[in-house]
């Protein structure tokens, strides 16, 4: 397939993901929050309805690495936001890039509705050698990646240069080096709430899009006391059926 041709299959599936993203927005704007949202049962409704989502709810592994723009940037900086993160290398030639585009897909959603403000996506390479600032910053912009919530990050000059792989190992990542000299390591997406909670994981490339930027809705609306709403999911899901 040519880069052009690449190119407008994105942009078409841009298009479709921000139609969706807008339809759950109108949705939830003119529904109460307590009538539609979880509450505290939050992780076992998405649980029941996304086999590939795994709760976590503990402190996420804490992290001071280099971003695109050779800021020293930690977890803690990013206390008041839900990030979504995942961990790739760019010469990876298999899942990486079908990971990236699963990003973009869930970030499209998340950023045609007032979510964005509140979402920010965290890339982390675990090759610091090759994955150079600038070379992040063209690897994302080649997948679609909103710059104005998103931000690659990589280990720092004076840091060890399997910082980042370590990191992956905290979040429960194995890794493979196969004999081409690949990196093989799972596939997962983490979910980190306000406060630098550890909320939860997707693993795989298979699960439902919708279902992650529901549980992120959910997260940004969740109250302290909420009456639990089993039909939440299948309210807003009729919608992308």
């Amino acid at each position: 397939m040519s880069t052009t041709k690449h190119t407008s299959s994105r942009n078409n599936r841009s298009i479709v993901w921000s139609i969706l993203a807008a339809a759950l927005t109108i949705i939830l704007a003119i529904a109460p929050a307590q009538a539609h949202h979880p509450g505290a049962e939050l992780d076992k409704v998405m649980g029941d309805k996304e086999k590939f989502f795994e709760t976590k709810d503990k402190p996420a592994p804490a992290f001071k690495l280099m971003n695109r723009h050779g800021e020293i940037v930690g977890l803690s900086d990013f206390a008041d936001n839900i990030l979504v993160v995942h961990f790739v290398y760019t010469s990876c030639p298999d899942v990486c890039p079908l990971h990236a585009e699963k990003i973009q897909e869930i970030q499209t959603m998340i950023n045609a509705s007032p979510m964005k403000e509140i979402v920010q996506f965290v890339t982390i390479t675990t090759d610091p050698k090759t994955d150079t600032p600038e070379v992040l910053h063209t690897y994302g912009e080649n997948h679609g990646l909103d710059p104005a919530n998103w931000t690659f990050m990589t280990a720092a000059p004076e840091q060890a240069e399997d910082t980042t792989r370590q990191l992956a190992e905290t979040f429960g990542h194995k890794f493979v080096k196969s004999d081409d000299g690949y990196q093989t390591h799972g596939v997962v997406t983490h979910v980190i709430d306000r406060g630098s909670r550890w909320a939860g994981n997707f693993h795989g490339l298979r699960f439902n899009s919708v279902n992650m930027v529901l549980y992120i809705n959910g997260l940004i609306n969740k109250p302290p006391e909420a009456k639990t709403d089993r039909g939440w999911f299948e309210k807003l899901r009729g919608v992308f059926n």
